[in-house]
């Protein structure tokens, strides 16, 4: 056992700057008699933007939500940042947990909370700065997510799609996290507000050092952003690759999603990613 799986007893084992963020390890995931995931591993790398695809029922979402605690495994191990996280307490869960933030599909805002509002949820929940602090904060990381100063007072009944989905990234930057989860962040954008919130994640995981987890079926955003892609099928990661690699991948999944009309589409319309 390494320093990261073993501590003294008593003792949790610390994470470490070395561990990557994610690492999946012969997942099971039920729902009754239905097996979802079935011996999954998956690998997250420090700094990278991985893609998760697989088809309608494969279990993208179950995965994230089992990452972030909102679902118990029922098997395998869990270890963010090197923690084995079935074992943490719940004092080890809140520090980790600091080290996250989620961008839910529909953006899971708050409807009664204005903008500035729900960015500055998680900071008077998780810090003892004071409301003036906050308020800057909040302020701040709205401007990040490329909205402009007025929003933070709309309500999000207010705000267009592509706004919410804004807003729910400003929140989910608001504990500065190493780690960024994505559920389906272009899904209802048109194509423009899509490649404009592709950009953005790209140059938020760039500027921030972000480790992204980004669940999306949009083939333009694969090949716009993604260092890798993870495809879930047959209840496990079958391949991990580019997009490019997974072009040539003989799985018949992979070969109709990547190869199909629409992945030779985005192939082809795919710029050169920035150095």
């Amino acid at each position: 056992m390494t320093a990261v799986d073993a501590a003294p007893a008593g003792q949790e084992a610390p994470s470490t700057a070395e561990a990557p963020p994610i690492r999946v390890e012969g997942l099971v995931s039920r729902f009754g008699d239905n097996i979802i995931h079935d011996g999954l591993d998956l690998t997250v790398n420090r700094g990278e933007v991985l893609g998760v695809v697989g088809g309608s029922g494969s279990g993208k979402s179950v995965l994230l939500n089992t990452i972030i605690g909102l679902k118990e495994p029922d098997g395998g191990t869990i270890k963010l940042f090197g923690q084995d996280m079935q074992v943490a307490s719940r004092r080890r869960w809140s520090v980790i947990e600091r080290r996250w933030g989620v961008l839910f599909q529909q953006g899971a805002l708050f409807s009664n909370l204005t903008v500035r509002e729900n960015v500055a949820a998680p900071l008077f929940e998780h810090t003892r700065l004071s409301r003036r602090e906050i308020d800057q904060l909040a302020d701040l990381k709205i401007a990040m997510s490329g909205l402009p100063a007025r929003a933070g007072n709309l309500k999000p009944a207010e705000l267009s799609g592509g706004m919410r989905k804004r807003a729910g990234l400003a929140r989910a930057l608001a504990m500065d996290p190493e780690l960024l989860f994505l559920d389906e962040p272009t899904a209802g954008l048109d194509p423009i507000s899509a490649g404009a919130f592709d950009e953005l994640i790209r140059d938020l995981s760039d500027s921030l050092d972000l480790t992204v987890f980004m669940i999306t079926h949009d083939l333009d955003t694969l090949y716009a952003i993604t260092d890798r892609i993870a495809v879930i099928a047959e209840k496990k990661v079958v391949a991990t690759g580019t997009p490019q690699e997974l072009e040539k991948s003989d799985h018949p999944w992979i070969k109709e999603y990547f190869m199909g009309p629409r992945g030779r589409a985005a192939a082809g319309q795919a710029l050169p990613r920035k150095s």
